[in-house]
């Protein structure tokens, strides 16, 4: 039989206690319309905030204003300069990266910051066989300082980014945005074409004229450490260079050894250049201001691991103008080869920022030594390109040549005469000087006339000697022992580096020594046996003698660690020079022939020039008053 159930009174009795309370605290704690008109500004804050935050990621409190007695647009502005400063509440906040590439560059862009952090150049090696990396393990820091309305000072370089990867066309396009709101931010853009060193890059802002502080200055820095790639790091310190173009079309470069720095208006573009490889920014709104460093690291560094990591370090400060308080700079960066044509070809004044010389040098190698070797090397190995250009150069110059050794021909030949017209006018050496400019006259001859060629043929040698060493077609090339035309070519190791030489023994100096030593004997010495003996003459047949042995020694020395084409190009060409020589000598010029011609010319009756005829009176005058004080 079931329990009866009875009604349990205490248990009535408490439930009705609980109820009694709850009515009681729900009167006590009923909101007074003054609290709930608070209550309604905070859900619209709330909401505010919601909208405003650039993901559903919770933000810390404390980056919001959330004051009642706040207005809501004032309320809203702080929200935005909160999410703008707080940039790890997006979901991006990861140091991750978006890599975009095409067949001959790859780019990472980390989130954090924005910037490229892996720059690789797909086609091209270093000399231990690794691939080039022109940014790599923090070696390049991209920043733009800004301050913002609540007087906060922020790097861009310090935040997350948000990144976005589309397409336009063939073009991949990579947008990183650095959000107050899903349609307020700053945005860097990048835009890589196929096959091409150069992309755009875009800076700028959108909705921030109020957040932004545009009193205070605002500034993009590059710093930026220059990676070794060649075999011989001293030899790529040399040509590695900071250029610049400013002020329209001027361009400079800071020094390339020790520390420099510059301050230019107008700064159009830079380029950190690395030898045979170039890092550069450049604007079409350019810069009103720059300041521009460079540090020699190799020559500061004290340690040998510092030394075969890094030459030079780069640091770019440019200030930045907003336009009604909005930033929008359309740029270009450009990561490859320190090469003309390619430079050349984008037709932006670029080819100022490679070492090709200057003045009548630098013409000769734009619009003749570089075409012509591009032409050669298109269809001929590097090595065999250099002879064949080095052959035909020579062969351009022999008429020169010709002309020099003619002279001193003609020197010898009037030898004997010079020495009588020395002895009879030894005590008075104002009518020696008459009379022997007088038989150079009758004869055609001149002692500056087997100078002269010589001069005509030095900037062909001073282009060449510039061209060389900046010619990206001979990296990585080789030719019979050397396998890198751009570099040494060492055919011993030393236990030991001596000052100035090096801890290697190259081939190609010690040929070229050899055969310049030869050609400067066949040129210089035969000039000095066969030149007339004349006041002041065995001082300088004296250093003449030191140069023959003096220039072999020097080449010897600082070219063992020059690029072996340059010196594949002295051997060459100095063996040809030899060559020229004997033939000209042995088959062209006969000296009786030249004796002949000599003759017939002082039989003529010459008539002076006025220049001749004026020199006369002014040396006949002079002896009339040397003679008046006797």
């Amino acid at each position: 039989m079931a329990e009866k159930q009875q009604f349990d009174r205490n248990s009535f009795i408490g439930i009705l206690l609980i109820a009694l309370i709850l009515i009681y605290m729900f009167f006590i704690n009923k909101p007074t319309a003054e609290e709930l008109e608070a209550q309604k500004k905070e859900a619209e804050i709330e909401q505010v905030a919601q909208e405003s935050a650039p993901s559903e990621t919770e933000m810390p409190e404390e980056t919001f204003v959330t004051s009642a007695t706040d207005s809501l647009g004032q309320v809203k502005l702080q929200n935005r300069l909160g999410a703008f400063a707080y940039s790890g509440a997006l979901p991006s906040a990861r140091e991750e990266v978006t890599t975009i590439k095409n067949n001959v560059l790859e780019l990472e862009v980390s989130n954090k910051g924005g910037y490229i952090t892996k720059a690789t150049l797909l086609k091209h090696k270093t000399f231990d066989s690794i691939p080039v990396y022109l940014i790599k393990d923090g070696n390049s820091v991209f920043n733009v300082s800004f301050s913002t309305t609540d007087n906060r000072n922020l790097n861009t370089k310090d935040l997350f980014f948000e990144p976005k990867l589309t397409q336009n066309g063939e073009n991949q396009v990579l947008t990183m945005r650095l959000k107050t709101s899903p349609n307020e931010f700053m945005e860097y853009r990048y835009e890589l074409k196929p096959d091409d060193y150069m992309l755009d890059f875009g800076l700028r802002s959108q909705g921030l004229s109020d957040v932004l502080n545009t009193g205070s200055p605002m500034r993009m820095q590059w710093d930026f450490k220059g990676m070794r790639h060649a075999k011989s790091q001293e030899y790529e310190n040399r040509y590695t260079r900071l250029t610049y173009e400013y002020e329209g079309d001027k361009t400079d470069k800071l020094s390339p050894s020790g520390d420099d720095e510059e301050i230019e208006q107008d700064l159009s573009w830079m380029n950190y250049r690395q030898h045979f490889f170039s890092s550069m920014l450049l604007t079409d709104t350019p810069f009103k201001e720059a300041r521009l460093s460079s540090r020699d690291l190799f020559k500061a560094a004290d340690d040998n691991d510092q030394k075969s990591e890094f030459t030079k370090q780069y640091t770019a400060d440019l200030l930045l103008e907003p336009t009604n308080g909005e930033l929008n700079y359309a740029m270009n960066m450009y990561y490859g080869p320190t090469d003309y044509q390619i430079f050349n070809d984008y037709d932006r004044n670029l080819d100022e920022a490679m070492p090709v010389g200057w003045g009548i040098f630098g013409l000769l190698n734009k619009y003749l030594v570089i075409p012509f070797f591009g032409f050669l090397s298109g269809f001929l190995p590097a090595g065999i390109a250099i002879i064949v250009m080095t052959v035909l150069i020579k062969l351009i110059l022999s008429p020169v040549q010709y002309k020099q050794y003619l002279s001193q021909a003609k020197m010898k030949v009037l030898k004997p005469e010079i020495a009588e017209i020395t002895a009879k006018h030894k005590d008075n050496p104002m009518k020696k000087q008459q009379e022997t400019m007088a038989l150079y006259s009758k004869a055609g001859a001149s002692p500056a006339a087997g100078c002269l060629p010589a001069l005509l043929q030095i900037p062909v040698f001073y282009a060449l000697f510039t061209f060389f060493p900046s010619a990206f077609d001979l990296r990585g090339k080789s030719f019979l022992w050397a396998d890198d035309l751009s570099s040494y070519d060492e055919i011993a190791k030393l236990p030991f580096e001596i000052p100035f030489y090096g801890d290697h023994v190259s081939l190609f100096p010690i040929l070229a020594a050899v055969t310049i030593f030869f050609s400067m004997r066949l040129t210089t010495g035969n000039q000095m046996s066969q030149a007339p003996t004349q006041e002041g003459m065995p001082d300088m047949q004296k250093m003449m003698k030191y140069m023959m042995y003096f220039s072999p020694l020097l080449m010897l020395i600082f070219f063992n660690n020059y690029a072996s084409g340059l010196s594949l190009y002295y051997f060459i060409s100095n063996l040809i020079t030899i060559g020229i020589i004997l033939v000209i000598k042995g088959y062209i010029i006969d000296e009786d022939k030249v004796r002949a011609k000599i003759e017939v010319k002082k039989a003529k009756p010459k008539k002076q020039g006025k220049f001749q005829r004026k020199m006369q009176q002014m040396m006949e005058q002079a002896e009339a008053q040397k003679n008046a004080k006797k």
